[in-house]
Formats: structure tokens, C-alpha cells, sequence
């Protein structure tokens, strides 16, 4: 499909629950399950898909924020909680590790994700209108903590080419979807380069599919959009909810587009508009995503670095 003339494809519900704000979808392989977040609840959440049904099968109360959730090697939880990392074991306990962020200043952890070689990259965001001031950090196996970048406002939808070695990131702030080069082996991030100012809306949560197009949430406009790395547009998801906040590939097969959205920000007038914000949605677009890594790390090298 051309720029001009992109395949369209519309969403439905997948699950009768609503959330504030929901975000982070995900599709965890080794358990068969969806992983997700609702980030004013500080609640994680886990599902099972069937179909294109989702039912949810636990909740776990972190209390605060919580922007976003991967599965470790060891079928734990690694979370970018408010302005830390925590992990939820098998058991359900929480182990929750030293402040990361700045003290200060209003901002908390949004989106983040597992590099191909199982590193966790979470970016922050500012909660009272600042600019320009937040980073992206990198939580390695052993616990280590180090900056990848800064100069961000709304840090979001983080992922990669297939090969690896292409980032998308994108800040909801500016409305830029940053791309740069990255190295696998070290974790280097190269310079960033903007390479996408989506219309219409901001760009939000983000993922890869198998063949290298990006599908990005639009909030503001109820849609998904893809785009080949040259940025021609080539497919445009319409979901009943203006604030998407991010899609995933989920199922056995990874064929079923999930689409996160929220509600929190919507007046009554627009929530009586769009009664179905703070669902998740499904749709069948005829792409296959990718496998998501877990964080390389586990519950006893995380309790290892508190």
C-alpha cells in the first residue's frame, strides 16, 4: 500500500473491563499470557487471550504509578514503578528497589521495554509541565542502572528493528518519534534523529512487527498507524476510544493486533461520546509481530543489587 492509500482496519473490544490508563501491552510467550498496566491504579495486570477474547486473571496493587511491565528470565515481574524499578515474584511478592528518579520533582516512569539482548529501557515523564527535562534509563541483569539519553518531556513507545540495530522512541511532548542506531552486544544508543511527527494526534506507546513496519498509537486521533522505516503510512486502525496508548502483538501466533487505551483525561461529555475508553481492543490486521525478550535478570539479582 502506498502513503497515499493505506489498508484500514478497525478494533472491537476485547475485554468487558475499563481502566483509567491503560497501557503496556504485552504478550508474554513463556507464560501464554498479556501483561498490561493500569498506570493512575498502580495495578499490573495479567490476562489470558482466547480468541479474540481477554479475560483478566490477576491484578497485583503496587500502589503509586506504574508505567510499564515485562516478564523476567525466571517468570517474575519487572516493573518501572513510580520513580523506581519493583518486582513481582511467582509468589506475588513485591521486592522494590531504591529511587531512580530525580527527587524534587513531579515525574514518575511511563513506557519501557526489553532490548533484544534482555536489557529493561524505561523512560520518564514530567507530571507538572516541565520540558525538556527527563531521561531514558537502562536496568542491565545485574541491577545496574545507567541514563541512555535525556532531553525528554513524555518518554514513550520504545522498540526495535528487527535486526536490532534501529531504537524507535518516541516523546509525547513534542510529538517526534526519535529513531537511532543501537548496538545489541554493548547497548550503545547512537544519536537520535527525528523521523516521524505523526498528525492529528501525539505519538504514544509503539511496537515492531516481524516484517520492520512500526505501529504507533495516536492519541487524541482513536487510531494506530504503520509505517515503513521510510515513514510511508501503509495501514491505519480505527479504534472507538480517541486515547490509544499503545499496541502489541499478542496470541500464540502473535497475530492479533492489542490495543491499549484510557479514559482518565476525558471530560464526562467525551466519556458519554466514547463510552468504550479504558477498554482493550483487538484487531486482525495481517502482520505478525515479534517475540518480546524478558529482562535478562531475575528475582535473586534484582534482590542482589537492593
Amino acid at each position: 500500500m502506498s502513503q497515499a492509500n493505506p489498508a484500514s482496519f478497525a478494533a472491537q473490544p476485547a475485554a468487558d473491563q475499563q481502566f483509567l490508563l491503560a497501557e503496556g501491552p504485552l504478550w508474554d510467550p513463556a507464560a501464554s499470557r498479556v501483561l498490561w498496566v493500569d498506570i493512575r491504579a498502580g495495578l499490573v495486570l495479567e490476562g489470558r487471550l482466547d480468541g479474540a477474547a481477554l479475560a483478566v486473571t490477576a491484578r497485583h496493587e503496587l500502589g503509586g504509578t506504574v508505567g510499564a511491565v515485562v516478564p523476567a528470565s525466571d517468570g517474575s515481574l519487572l516493573v518501572a514503578a513510580a520513580d523506581g524499578f519493583a518486582l513481582v515474584r511467582p509468589d506475588g511478592a513485591v521486592l522494590r528497589g531504591p529511587r531512580v528518579l530525580p527527587a524534587g520533582v513531579d515525574s514518575r516512569f511511563n513506557d519501557a521495554a526489553v532490548d533484544p539482548a534482555g536489557r529493561f529501557l524505561a523512560g520518564a515523564m514530567a507530571e507538572d509541565g516541565r520540558t525538556g527535562e527527563e531521561r531514558l534509563y537502562r536496568l542491565d541483569a545485574d541491577g545496574a542502572v545507567s541514563v541512555v539519553d535525556e532531553g525528554f518531556t513524555v518518554s514513550n513507545g520504545i522498540a526495535w528493528s528487527p535486526d536490532g540495530s534501529t531504537m524507535y522512541h518516541a516523546d509525547s511532548g513534542p510529538g517526534i518519534v526519535w529513531r537511532r542506531p543501537y548496538d545489541v552486544e554493548t547497548g550503545a544508543a547512537g544519536p537520535r534523529e527525528e523521523w516521524l511527527r505523526p498528525s492529528g494526534g501525539v505519538p504514544d506507546g509503539l511496537c515492531v512487527d516481524a516484517a520492520g513496519d512500526v505501529w504507533i498509537a495516536v492519541h487524541g486521533a482513536g487510531e494506530v498507524r504503520a509505517f515503513r522505516p521510510d515513514g510511508a503510512q501503509v495501514a491505519t486502525v480505527r479504534v472507538p476510544a480517541p486515547h490509544t496508548t499503545k499496541p502489541a502483538f499478542a496470541g500464540p501466533a502473535l497475530d492479533r493486533l492489542l490495543v491499549t487505551t484510557a479514559r482518565d483525561e476525558l471530560s464526562p461529555e467525551q466519556r458519554a461520546e466514547w463510552p468504550l475508553s479504558g477498554r482493550l481492543f483487538v484487531a486482525d490486521v495481517g502482520a505478525v509481530g515479534r517475540p518480546a525478550p524478558p529482562w535478562a535478570g531475575d528475582a535473586a539479582s534484582f534482590a542482589a543489587s537492593l
